[in-house]
């Protein structure tokens, strides 16, 4: 068996250990046993770098097929969010993350890698622009995340179930957080699109088109949400529903004619 398939499985039994860790303590009083997963995690993470490089990285090109960029997007994932819950109480995001990377790197073991996005190491300029766009990308799905987790404490304290938030952090610290994250996010992702209208021919060309424009439309929320709470007080509900709907259409506008490209239409 290769090496990137042994990596992938050793990533993904690893993220499902954790997984059931986590959920089957999720809501004790003492809650879950953070280190024994976060060395888990740890262990998963490392495999699952192997796995991602073996494709990635593979010949004397980056290959961004769309598996692969997947695959990057939910370790830098996990990989964040093992690392908040060393300073944080984000026991609701680590199930999620971890889950949808192990599924993935199942997954990528029986997707076939036929699909060849290169991408020369001297483009700097369009490899600068990809990389703000997965770390913009990255950052404002665990934006999403968080955006859930105070959804969920917000809703727990209103009905006045108190034992069920006892394991999770306040909901003004989350709340910020949360902020925090979609401004970085938001700020990446803006930077991101400039760089690509200013310095790369044909940004927007019929071809990228509904990707610029859902990007664009994705960024104008994210903005539009960050205004709302600075300016209007905005929050839970309403900043729980715009953020679903921003990332969407961030998540259509980077994934969505890629699929019909390399699966649909191959």
């Amino acid at each position: 068996m290769e090496l990137f398939s042994i990596s992938a499985i050793i990533a993904a039994c690893g993220y499902f250990i954790c997984v059931a860790l986590l959920v089957t303590r999720l809501f004790h009083t003492k809650g879950p046993n953070l280190i024994l997963i976060l060395s888990v995690a740890g262990v998963s993470i490392l495999a699952h770098m192997i796995s991602s490089n073996q494709l990635i990285f593979s010949q004397a090109q980056i290959n961004f097929a769309l598996p692969n960029v997947i695959s990057l997007v939910s370790l830098v994932i996990c990989l964040t969010v093992s690392v908040l819950a060393l300073r944080y109480k984000v026991n609701l995001l680590l199930p999620v993350a971890y889950c949808f990377a192990g599924i993935w790197q199942i997954a990528m073991i029986f997707i076939p890698h036929h699909s060849q996005t290169p991408l020369m190491p001297g483009q700097s300029i369009l490899f600068t622009h990809i990389t703000l766009a997965l770390i913009a990308y990255c950052v404002l799905v665990i934006a999403t995340l968080y955006a859930f987790q105070v959804a969920y404490i917000n809703w727990k304290l209103k009905s006045k179930n108190l034992l069920a938030v006892n394991h999770l952090p306040p909901l003004m610290q989350v709340e910020g957080q949360l902020f925090i994250i979609l401004a970085i996010g938001t700020f990446c992702l803006f930077a991101s699109q400039i760089l690509g209208i200013v310095f790369i021919e044909n940004f927007i060309r019929k071809d990228n088109a509904h990707k610029t424009v859902l990007s664009i439309i994705a960024l104008t929320f994210y903005a539009w949400i960050l205004w709302g709470h600075f300016k209007k007080g905005w929050r839970g509900h309403r900043v729980l529903v715009l953020t679903i709907i921003a990332t969407t259409l961030l998540t259509l506008a980077y994934f969505g004619s890629r699929f019909v490209k390399e699966f649909l239409l191959y």
